[in-house]
């Protein structure tokens, strides 16, 4: 099959070079020339395991390309995907779906011949309906069917989850455009992969109410983390009674500093504002939006706490700055609400991750960034784990010991085992434990 791939961002790149490895024959289009400059000198955008190695492969059998033109990158294709970024709109908290309105526009005056055009980004209910509208108007003889499909990839292991996927979600009601989805997804579906069919208003929500309640788990977990906290108990332990329930499942209870990226704290709020829009309050997700923004500046807290109450003066070592490891997605990551924190109780901040610290710099100003994570802990007062990247997960703590002021740990994602540390002389603080 032949596909486009308007925006040649995380979702978009991703995307478009699995579905090229699968045999199709990919375009991806973007307007940043310096993206695309990049791109065909095989420099990736973002930092995603295994990416640069399936562009490079894909690129030089013929079946992935690279153009600026969506004129160009549009035309003779059977299935056009539109997966340029639904940003929270400034002021209101509405997703901003001037991107893919754009697009949609632009589309319409390239289509050649019957084509599928494939909402890939994350939208609000009736965005497909809108991208319908505007095609048509735009191209009143074009052939043309709208398809919603949401993404469900997860930074850091993204390639593995558009391979090996839990499902494929397709909305649509055109009988062609549901055939050309099918076409496009055999390779996966033969893998076992359900591709679950329903309206394309259903497939817009199906993503939106997915991550809600994905976040609702993570912050569920939080809040027993800090029950834990008060009466004795192990929220590690709990956690793992709860989750062999094969009702309930063991992912996404793991308890730490609160939940960021890109999907999570927008897609929530784009739901509430949804529900709004049509009175059908979502008194649960509004519950988990509030506790997860206020449980990040009460992770800085919980390290002046930790170091006794007092931090203007001392510096504190941060290891881990993006939401996530594996990526060097910074949106709101918790590090920037406990850094804040920490800065602003007067502390000083010494920090190191091994991807985000070149996203970081814009978000994070007064902080010194270190070449690695021995490097942050010198002279500092504590030790503060953010983000549980697999460099972090065996220090030397006879080194760390030395290089730190005051053998303090706090570990916001639980990755040692306190009776250890504390052996070892560490005064350790975790999450729910």
């Amino acid at each position: 099959m032949r596909v486009a791939m308007i925006g040649s961002g995380y979702v978009g790149l991703v995307s478009g070079a699995c579905f090229a490895d699968f045999g199709h024959e990919v375009t991806c289009v973007d307007k940043d020339e310096r993206k695309i400059a990049a791109l065909h000198a095989n420099v990736m955008p973002i930092y995603e395991p295994g990416l640069d190695g399936l562009v490079s492969r894909n690129v030089s059998s013929g079946r992935l390309a690279f153009t600026t033109s969506l004129a160009e990158g549009v035309a003779d294709k059977d299935a056009v995907f539109i997966a340029v970024g639904t940003p929270s709109r400034r002021g209101d908290g509405h997703a901003d779906l001037s991107y893919v309105y754009a697009a949609a526009k632009e589309i319409a005056t390239a289509l050649t011949g019957f084509t599928v055009i494939v909402t890939k980004s994350t939208v609000p209910v009736g965005t497909g309906d809108e991208v319908e509208r505007i095609i048509r108007e735009a191209n009143p003889d074009a052939e043309f069917a709208v398809v919603s499909n949401p993404e469900f990839l997860r930074e850091g292991a993204a390639i593995d989850d558009f391979k090996r996927p839990d499902r494929i979600v397709v909305g649509g009601h055109d009988a062609r455009g549901m055939e050309v989805m099918r076409n496009i997804y055999r390779p996966i579906s033969l893998n076992r992969a359900p591709i679950v069919e329903m309206s394309r208003r259903g497939a817009e929500l199906t993503k939106y109410a997915g991550n809600a309640f994905l976040a609702t788990k993570i912050t569920f977990i939080n809040e027993i983390a800090d029950l834990c906290e008060k009466v004795g108990a192990d929220v590690q332990e709990v956690a793992r009674g709860i989750g062999l329930d094969n009702r309930i499942g063991s992912k996404f209870l793991h308890a730490g500093p609160g939940y960021g990226g890109s999907c999570f704290p927008k897609d929530t709020l784009a739901l509430l504002k949804t529900s709004q829009e049509y009175d059908a309050p979502q008194r649960i997700v509004e519950a988990v939006v509030a506790v997860n923004d206020n449980r990040k500046r009460a992770m800085g807290r919980k390290v002046i706490h930790a170091m006794g109450g007092e931090v203007r003066g001392k510096t504190v070592a941060v290891l881990g700055l993006t939401f996530k490891p594996n990526t060097d997605d910074m949106r709101d990551s918790p590090a920037i609400a406990v850094i804040q924190t920490l800065q602003d109780a007067g502390a000083t901040i010494q920090a190191f991750d091994p991807e985000g610290i070149e996203q970081a710099k814009p978000l994070l100003q007064n902080v010194t960034y270190a070449t690695g994570p021995y490097e942050a802990m010198e002279n500092a007062d504590a030790l503060v784990i953010v983000t549980e990247w697999d460099a972090f997960r065996a220090l030397d703590f006879d080194r760390v010991r030395g290089l730190l002021s005051s053998p303090v740990l706090v570990d916001l994602r639980n990755i040692y085992n306190p009776a250890e540390m504390q052996a070892l002389g560490f005064v350790y603080s975790g999450i729910g434990r």
